[in-house]
């Protein structure tokens, strides 16, 4: 088919010089005005000749992706400069559940938009998820990655409010390609393998393209790192009773140690997949081709942390009058309860399991009517399903029998051994069961007019449903974990969308965009997107674009059930023994949708040859947000006598937290505003580019983040900035050179203010290829073993492991054959 077609997959043109050329990109750098043929790319859905659109976009080629040494899809982009707050990747030991996710602009994992290929990527990891696991997707298959900085609900619908992730796979290929990987720290750990193979072939009158991918990634543990403290927690091995310890004469004493549990915690989770993926596309005729591509992937992953803390109020009149006496006050009266905790090392570590299988097949097919316009039709299934367990879970029900039947075993301050822990039903396996499933048919029409209006216009029906089963212990509250209630929902949505583009003069073009939505959740929803371009000449550019998005309540957000969190808070009444204190959070089927409006303002200039900048100011407003009132917050206003914030999250005035719960309303808001800056320099022997964002502001239920880093939010550094220079040594040697640079912020320190310094990660490698079939690519990332900052309220190693390397130095070699 000789003439490009639309694919509903997303289809836009725009300057090469327009965009940000992150990096390797093997796209040149045209000027403005250069007619060149259709192409495919990131934010419209119309096919043009011209190459201009409003809105910037960053293109990370698969060369790039292989010179750096980067395995996973959330590596690469967690390390671009539009991405910001907390995302989840190999070293998320606590709570990922072995996912990996990217957030733009830090506005949340749920507000970036991921597509396959312009296609929407099914929700994916433990069950009832609202974002893809970029796990799913094999680095091998990826010809480039493509981010729209830019709210898009009005060409894709919801979730594209602070941006869209378009990975597009390899297609049209010949040949059969062997790849095989290694990566190494230089302490000797965090050993990983990968093998994958890429074969395709000419088959009757279209392409076959094959691939599979195996690796696995090795663990680093935190006790193996100098720069993370020992942690500090008061459940300690030899149990402790209304807080005091066992002194070993049957008495108990105030306790004097506390235990380390990063010994048992790891750095850098492991994790093992197989990836099988396909693409064909054929010609049906000489005006109608058809395309099918399919993927397949399987996780199995692991988290290790300390052993169950076990945290038991005693009834006191089942204990023996011997203990019990030790904590009379001073009238003589024993307490009803007493609080008896113990850290769990006699059952071992908790491991945390994930076994997750992802599927994904889409089916389209495209055709040229006779005045050219393009038609198209596609179909899309996606599914994911999920078993977790937790080996080494701990039954507190069975437990807290166990203690009033062997009081001398367990008040002695001695080991408890695994196997009488196991014959008491103590010690067990947590097992739950999770998934999600997508379903999508649409259809499209596009084309050009003999007055040069390019048009867009097609209908969408979408069918989205998830689950999550926790283990039937965890339900009936008997676990030493939260108790939690399964979650299961669906809901489906019918689109119809409209998208122009018309060039008023050869210097002026606008574009504009609406879409409708209608869920069955909520009702009904419109967007709209207007931009524009001006050419002052062929060589400098302005473009602007002001939108509106929205993002539609999740299954998760719509239907789970109360889910127990034990989270860090400040008691103001002085009633919780701990630090931790348990929550309830719950969904609500009465959520509304959040609604935005974006706008970008941007120039984009050819200097000279081969030298060019792009520099973009962008702006977002999210309102009605979906969120929850700050728990802490709340109890210090019913503390100080607000009876609204008491009921708001179901405490009382005189301090009475046990039925503490959280639930999801459309309460939050969000303003973010910075500036993206580009230059890029060319020659046939180099090239060398600067990416960088400056964070104006970032505010989040009225309260300021930017600048500053703690452990629930992530991290919002003013400046961030990549630098990356590559060069061809030789006809078969090249040589790259990136350096990551982020500035420092400022956190809390118990109350004092502590700010991290600035950083920057080098990073070098070399490829070298030994003739036309053989290459060998070799490098370092962070070269100099850069330490990451001190985060004292990081979520986890004292710092926030999304934003800095915990790993250290790690080597990596590839090579690759070609037949």
């Amino acid at each position: 088919m000789k003439k490009t077609q639309l694919n509903l997959a997303v289809i836009t043109t725009f300057s090469a010089l327009a965009v940000p050329n992150v990096f390797a990109q093997e796209v040149s750098v045209p000027q403005i005005n250069t007619d060149i043929e259709k192409i495919q790319v990131t934010g419209s859905r119309i096919n043009r000749t011209d190459m201009e659109t409003a809105s910037p976009v960053t293109i990370i080629s698969s060369d790039f992706i292989a010179k750096s040494g980067y395995t996973s899809v959330q590596d690469i982009l967690s390390t671009q400069p539009a991405a910001a707050g907390m995302s989840l990747g190999s070293s998320s030991n606590n709570g990922s559940g072995g996912s990996a996710t990217v957030n733009l602009r830090g506005m949340g994992a749920n507000r970036t938009l991921v597509l396959l290929n312009g296609r929407r990527m099914v929700a994916s990891g433990t069950g009832a998820d609202s974002s893809v696991d970029l796990n799913t997707i094999p680095v091998t298959m990826i010809k480039s990655i493509e981010i729209l900085k830019d709210g898009a609900s009005a060409v894709y619908g919801s979730d594209a409010i602070s941006g869209v992730v378009n990975i597009i796979t390899k297609k049209d290929y010949d040949g059969t390609e062997v790849n095989i990987e290694g990566s190494q720290t230089d302490k000797g750990d965090g050993t990983s393998t990968g093998i994958s193979l890429l074969h395709g072939m000419q088959l009757g009158d279209g392409n076959l393209v094959l691939g599979v991918q195996y690796s696995k990634r090795g663990e680093v543990s935190q006790g193996d790192r100098d720069h993370i403290d020992p942690g500090c927690s008061s459940f300690v091995e030899e149990g402790s009773l209304g807080g005091k310890t066992p002194d070993g004469n049957g008495g108990f004493e105030d306790r004097t140690d506390c235990y380390d549990y990063t010994d048992d915690s790891y750095a850098q989770t492991p994790n093992e997949l197989v990836s099988l993926f396909s693409s064909f596309n054929t010609d049906l005729d000489s005006d109608t081709q058809l395309n099918f591509d399919f993927m397949y992937t399987r996780r199995d992953s692991n988290q290790q942390m300390a052993p169950q803390p076990a945290n038991i109020d005693l009834d006191t009149s089942k204990l023996d009058d011997k203990y019990t006496d030790q904590f009379k006050d001073e009238n003589g009266n024993t307490p009803d309860e007493l609080n008896y905790r113990r850290r769990m090392s006699d059952a071992g570590p908790r491991i945390f399991e994930q076994t997750t299988d992802t599927y994904r097949a889409s089916l389209g097919v495209q055709g040229l009517l006779d005045n050219d316009a393009q038609w198209d039709l596609s179909v899309t299934y996606g599914r994911n399903d999920s078993e977790d367990k937790v080996q080494n879970s701990i039954h507190a029900g069975n437990m807290e029998q166990s203690i009033y039947a062997n009081q001398d075993l367990w008040f002695s301050g001695e080991s408890i051994d695994s196997e009488f822990l196991a014959s008491e039903g103590i010690m067990y396996t947590e097992t739950n069961k999770g998934g999600n499933e997508q379903f999508i048919m649409s259809a499209g029409l596009s084309g050009l007019t003999e007055s040069d209006l390019g048009y867009a216009v097609g209908i969408e029906n979408r069918f989205e449903s998830g689950f999550y089963t926790p283990d039937l212990i965890t339900q009936a509250g008997e676990s030493t974990s939260a108790q939690q209630d399964p979650t299961s929902g669906s809901y489906s949505v019918q689109s119809m969308y409209a998208e122009f583009s018309l060039p008023v003069s050869d210097a002026l073009a606008i574009e504009a965009a609406t879409r409708f939505d209608n869920y069955s959740t909520f009702g009904s929803a419109i967007t709209w997107k207007l931009g524009a371009t001006y050419s002052f000449s062929d060589s400098f550019m302005i473009r602007s674009v002001a939108a509106t998005g929205f993002r539609a309540p999740n299954v998760s957000e719509l239907y789970s059930g109360n889910s127990g969190s034990f989270d860090y808070l400040d008691d103001p009444w002085g009633n919780a023994q701990d630090a931790q204190i348990l929550v309830n959070y719950t969904g609500d089927e009465n959520l509304s949708p959040e609604e935005s409006e974006s706008f970008t303002l941007g120039a984009v200039w050819e200097i000279a040859d081969g030298l060019s900048t792009t520099v973009d100011y962008w702006s977002f407003n999210i309102t009605d947000a979906i969120s929850r009132a700050n728990v802490q917050n709340q109890m210090n206003l019913c503390y100080a006598g607000d009876i609204q914030a008491c009921d708001s999250i179901n405490i009382t005035p005189d301090g009475d937290l046990s039925d503490m719960t959280s639930t999801l309303t459309n309460i939050g808001s969000q303003k973010t505003s910075g500036i993206d800056w580009n230059l890029s320099y060319r020659q046939d022997a180099y090239k060398v580019t600067l990416d960088t964002t400056y964070l104006l502001n970032f505010e989040e239920d009225g309260v300021n983040y930017e600048g500053t880093i703690d452990g629930n939010m992530g991290g919002y550094s003013k400046l961030k900035a990549n630098l990356s220079v590559d060069v061809n040594v030789t006809d078969n040697l090249s040589m790259l050179y990136n350096a990551q640079f982020i500035q420092g912020m400022d956190g809390e320190d118990y109350g004092d203010t502590n700010s991290t310094d600035n950083v920057i990660y080098h990073n070098v490698s070399a490829a070298y290829h030994m003739n036309d079939q053989w290459s060998v690519n070799g490098g370092v990332k962070n070269l100099l073993d850069t330490d990451p900052e001190y985060v004292p309220d990081g979520n986890d190693m004292n710092t926030v492991p999304g934003l800095y390397d915990v790993v250290g130095r790690t080597l990596f070699l590839s090579t690759s054959y070609k037949f």
